[in-house]
């Protein structure tokens, strides 16, 4: 079992990152020079890229990495920047997704020594096929990590907090320039029986005011922009104590609605037959929604690459049996809902089990169905990942996440010229009524203390 000398201040992110297959002996323990600066973030990507393309460009267009019994002819995706990192003035750290030749997608882990304009490449790891993690990073008491097969990694090396958890979420956009006056729809995230939200601030420029979307609950931050305004920050900080999530009871009132299509999700007759050859002879709600469950981790791979992914959209994910969490969630609903079985979305954000500090990856989403006269939680594309917690995620959302929105096709007053909101994870930004593709940048911090004492609203 591999052990690395490296602290948790300087190692935070390996708890996402996890590896098989070395292909050089791990890092050893290396003295700080003081004399050296640490890497930034934009020294690591610039790097770790130059490596790539250096090596692709030798090898007839293709990154080749050996892996188990063959050599991957792999080209560049993305780096993920919420995970590079320096460990040491002369160590940094860099994850990045990769595409073979036959359409899987590698994750990709390296280990860098030098200075940021001429690091070297000295160990390079897979950490995930499809998603799919090999290994999880433990932290012993000394401070050091070392890996840990999945088939023995715990809940929490799983990113499974059981009970609640509490922590300070920040939700953060960085503005382009701005060349007309333009709009931007931030999720606002509410109580309910799941999640306690204590607001604690929020930094915009221009004018802002808050939205209301009745029809899902949700609430949404209006920031009005002029030109002056771009290049500025857009932040909000909230406190939040999370209850894990299980069945739970609740009247119905509008079935009609919660199984009616979302534009990206018709109810095709694709999608009636297969509902309904899945479902042939179960003979309860619950059986058929374990059945839905099942026929989406056996049909879908998680796969970030191409074009059309990660928009929820039905005909994609039926087409390329692909995508991330929306696409897989997007096809359950979908079927559950051809099948007679009420069901909805949501999107928020899976916060770091294993880490207590520190950037997110990315939005993550979620469902629900409507069986026995409860709403069941599920995470398909969670259980896709870590196959022995299948049972878990069908009927429990663990107490490490956030929701920030509910429902598809989000319609607010005022609203974009564009029309109805796909989903509001990342906001939604228009210029000059032209929408502009805008990520947000998403952070946490775990606390001790329950945000009740900040005069949470009741938690259940």
């Amino acid at each position: 079992m591999a052990v690395f000398p490296l602290r948790l201040g300087s190692l935070l992110l390996l708890t996402a990152c996890a590896h098989q297959v070395t292909s050089a002996p791990a890092p050893a323990a290396v003295k700080k020079p003081v004399e050296q600066a640490r890497a930034v973030t934009a020294d690591i990507a610039r790097g770790i890229e130059r490596h790539i393309a250096t090596q692709s460009a030798a090898q007839q267009g293709f990154f080749r990495l050996p892996f188990e019994d063959r050599e991957l002819r792999l080209k560049l995706v993305r780096v993920h920047l919420e995970y590079l990192a320096s460990l040491g003035p002369l160590k940094n750290f860099a994850c990045v997704d990769l595409v073979d030749t036959d359409g899987e997608v590698y994750d990709v882990d390296f280990f860098m020594d030098g200075p940021p304009d001429d690091m070297v490449v000295t160990e390079t790891t897979v950490h995930k096929l499809n998603g799919k993690p090999f290994y999880a990073w433990e932290q012993a008491a000394d401070a050091t990590w070392h890996r840990v097969p999945m088939d023995q990694a715990s809940a929490k090396l799983k990113d499974v907090v059981e009970g609640q958890d509490t922590f300070e979420f920040v939700y953060r956009v960085e503005l382009p320039k701005l060349s007309a006056p333009a709009r931007l729809w931030v999720p606002v995230p509410t109580s309910d029986r799941s999640q306690r939200i204590v607001p604690r601030g929020v930094t915009a420029p221009g004018r802002q005011r808050t939205l209301e979307d009745p029809a899902n609950a949700n609430q949404v931050l209006l920031v009005e922009l002029e030109p002056k305004d771009g290049e500025s920050v857009v932040e909000l900080r909230f406190g939040v104590e999370r209850f894990e999530k299980g069945p739970y009871a609740a009247p119905l009132a509008d079935r009609a609605r919660f199984l009616a299509p979302d534009r990206l999700a018709p109810l095709t007759p694709e999608i009636e037959r297969t509902a309904r050859e899945v479902t042939a002879n179960k003979a309860t709600d619950l059986i058929k929604a374990r059945a839905l469950y099942d026929h989406v981790m056996d049909r879908m791979s998680y796969k970030r690459v191409g074009e059309g992914w990660g928009k929820g959209d039905l005909v994609y994910a039926c087409d390329t049996r692909s995508g991330n969490c929306s696409d897989y969630h997007t096809y359950f609903i979908a079927l559950a809902r051809a099948a007679g079985l009420p069901a909805r979305f949501a999107v928020g954000a899976t916060i770091p089990a294993a880490r207590d500090s520190g950037g997110i990856s990315s939005y993550h989403c979620w469902a629900e169905f409507y069986a026995d006269g409860k709403w069941w939680p599920v995470d398909i594309s969670e259980a896709d990942k870590y196959s022995n917690l299948a049972t878990y995620y069908f009927g429990h959302h663990p107490a490490n996440r956030i929701e920030l929105s509910r429902g598809r096709d989000l319609v607010l007053e005022p609203g974009p010229a564009s029309g109805p909101i796909n989903f509001l994870a990342h906001p939604m930004l228009e210029v000059d009524g032209k929408p502009v593709r805008q990520l947000g940048q998403f952070s946490f911090t775990r606390e001790a203390s329950p945000v009740a004492a900040a005069g949470g609203a009741p938690a259940r």
